[in-house]
């Protein structure tokens, strides 16, 4: 059977590294058709996330449309929520327009998807596949794929699963499996631009280390990785390697970044230069960033997975135990709760990759 055009519904989080990693879902499925284009069908919390003008940008991607179940903001949760009825009209509209012939439905867990993929696929006739999580749910999809439990017992993997690896479960119903392809990224308009901008501040004769401290929301505080020691561990990289280092983050972001710099001043009297970007640029732009880097260090954070996205190598600091998170590629290293020693080994090796 060829599809020539497939819309993927998908939900749960809208963070960045949440949503890139199912590009390696998408990738399998354009090695399997690659004519077919691949429509994004994602159920937001809310309107306004930064990810929605990031991911329409993807290279894999025909169109993403994000219709929100609630309304308002993420700034305001308490918003109410917006009536089946009128998004079962939005998905029967969009249905019409892209006129798929697969619809697919990602989501494990409860029935909100598995009514938007009813809804499109009897607006056009499609066939659909889904995952039979519970008793009853394989009757919303015309091909079903086992639960999650089963999947992971049938792949010798352990729950829970990661994020990248949860989007083959689906994808298993039609014969697709990950066979280890890694999730993609490619640099974009924004982030040529970027390089463009950035680039009279660089020296040839430096390495670029990229430092991504920050985790994004206020929430995430506890996976940063205390000031002083990031200080410490960028004093012993730059003792060994001249580097320029270049630091992301969002305009909110800029202030921990500067308490950074002046740490980091404070032990190291060498002439690094230090440039702190954080606010300068899109997510899209943060392409450009990631790409002039020879290593990227960052938080367990957005960053992070475009980095390991884009193949670059990547050293991802974790405060706390997240295996969902970790990344296995060869370009991407992964150190829990480390002390500075062993960031500034592991980084040292990693910029030999």
């Amino acid at each position: 059977m060829t599809y020539q055009r497939i819309l993927m519904v998908k939900s749960h989080s809208m963070g960045v590294g949440d949503v890139l990693r199912s590009s390696a879902a998408w990738r399998v499925l354009k090695d399997k058709w690659p004519q077919a284009q691949l429509h994004l069908l994602f159920l937001s919390k809310h309107a306004g996330y930064p990810t929605e003008d990031f991911i329409r940008q993807h290279h894999l991607l025909t169109s993403a449309t994000f219709l929100t179940i609630r309304e308002g903001t993420p700034a305001e949760p308490d918003a109410q929520r917006v009536p089946l009825s009128t998004i079962k009209k939005q998905v029967i509209l969009l249905s019409q327009q892209l006129q798929p012939d697969l619809v697919i439905d990602f989501e494990a867990s409860g029935i909100r998807s598995s009514l938007v993929t009813r809804w499109a696929t009897n607006a056009v006739g499609a066939k659909s596949v889904g995952i039979a999580q519970f008793l009853g749910r394989g009757l919303f999809y015309d091909i079903s794929a086992p639960s999650v439990k089963d999947y992971a017992r049938a792949q010798g993997l352990q729950l829970p699963m990661d994020y990248t690896e949860r989007d083959f479960v689906v994808l298993a119903a039609l014969g697709l499996h990950r066979n280890k392809t890694p999730i993609e990224l490619n640099i974009t308009e924004d982030g040529v631009a970027f390089i463009n901008k950035l680039k009279p501040h660089l020296s040839p004769e430096r390495c670029v280390i990229g430092l991504n401290i920050g985790c994004g929301t206020s929430d995430a505080i506890p996976k940063r990785p205390p000031i002083e020691l990031t200080a410490q561990a960028l004093h012993l990289i730059a003792s060994e390697r001249p580097c320029t280092i270049l630091l992301s983050g969002a305009s909110f972001e800029e202030a921990i970044n500067q308490q950074f710099i002046e740490a980091f001043e404070a032990i190291h009297k060498l002439a690094t230069p230090v440039i702190n970007c954080a606010g300068q640029s899109s997510l899209s732009g943060l392409t450009g960033l990631i790409e002039l880097c020879d290593l990227f260090i960052s938080s367990d954070s957005g960053p992070y997975h475009m980095a390991v996205a884009m193949h670059k190598p990547t050293l991802a600091w974790f405060m706390l135990d997240e295996p969902t998170s970790y990344h296995y590629d060869a370009w991407c290293k992964y150190l829990i709760r480390p002390n500075a020693d062993l960031v500034a080994n592991t980084a040292l090796q990693q910029l030999t990759y």
